[in-house]
């Protein structure tokens, strides 16, 4: 499939409709829609979007209603809770050849933890590029435990990753400092504005230029990566931010990349840049 379709700006009201249709029902795409309020968006935007200014950015939990902040807020409440608890659980079992824990190196999580998840993706001098947090994991479970890497979206990396973002809770999100990420997070904003899919649609012309609006009745966020893994009650379990950003992709009827590809992870370190200095919410919530 080609991730890139000729660019198609509205030209009027008078207009609209029409194109709105013969795109549609070309080659039998508007059979397969999710969305259709997404090519409008796609057809009724110019080609530049506007970065959202630092001082109006905000979390998604601000757009939730009154009953899923309190989810979110009562751990007793929130879903999540439970792969928190398993996450807890992983971190002191001892794995692998090596037979030693999480907790045998790094001691207290709550201590050892605490702003990890702040910053990360974070760069991997071995591996020479960014690495996210589930892969900081697994390249941990290799060198220290002599162990079998967990696999993405697993409930055990999604309970481990729980746990220590949990650690993490209420810390602002921290600048990336690092000269060796500039690259990388260039890719990423590149992929974030970059039109793609047969809708021919970028992640910027949701989330920086109609936030706040609705799409199939819910408010469009602005993006940012406060709360994962989060439990999505669309998806009625945790999932990861790769996992949200595929969804994202196949909305727009673009081709996904594998678990763990670095596009996703240098899509993940854009955005986390891009909400520096918002607080990490881990577990979030959201619809």
């Amino acid at each position: 499939m080609n991730r890139r379709v000729g660019k198609i700006a509205c030209t009027g009201a008078a207009t609209w409709a029409t194109r709105v249709r013969d795109f549609a029902h070309a080659d039998g795409l508007v059979a397969r829609l999710a969305h259709p309020t997404l090519l409008l968006l796609a057809l009724c935007n110019v080609a530049f979007t506007t970065e959202i200014p630092l001082d109006q950015r905000r979390s998604g939990y601000e757009d939730l209603g009154r009953d899923t902040k309190a989810m979110e807020d009562d751990d007793t409440a929130n879903p999540a809770t439970f792969w928190v608890l398993d996450g807890e659980a992983i971190w002191n079992a001892k794995a692998g050849s090596a037979n030693k824990s999480c907790a045998d190196c790094h001691g207290d999580a709550a201590q050892s933890m605490k702003g990890v998840a702040a910053r990360y993706p974070a760069f991997d001098a071995r591996e020479g590029r960014p690495i996210d947090l589930e892969q900081r994991i697994n390249l941990e479970r290799r060198d220290k435990q002599n162990a079998p890497p967990l696999k993405f979206e697993s409930h055990e990396l999604l309970a481990l990753t729980a746990y220590l973002g949990r650690q993490s809770r209420g810390m602002p999100i921290a600048e990336a400092t690092d000269p060796r990420l500039a690259p990388f997070i260039a890719q990423g904003r590149a992929l974030f504005e970059q039109r793609q899919g047969q809708i021919n649609m970028s992640c910027a012309q949701c989330h920086d230029d109609n936030w706040g609006k609705k799409l199939a009745g819910n408010v469009v966020p602005q993006a940012h990566p406060t709360g994962y893994p989060i439990y999505r009650l669309e998806w009625q379990s945790l999932g990861s931010l790769q996992r949200r950003l595929r969804n994202c992709i196949v909305g727009m009827r673009a081709e996904g990349y594998e678990y763990g590809a670095p596009e996703y992870v240098a899509l993940e370190l854009f955005l986390m840049h891009r909400a520096r200095g918002l607080k990490i919410e881990t577990p979030g919530v959201r619809p």
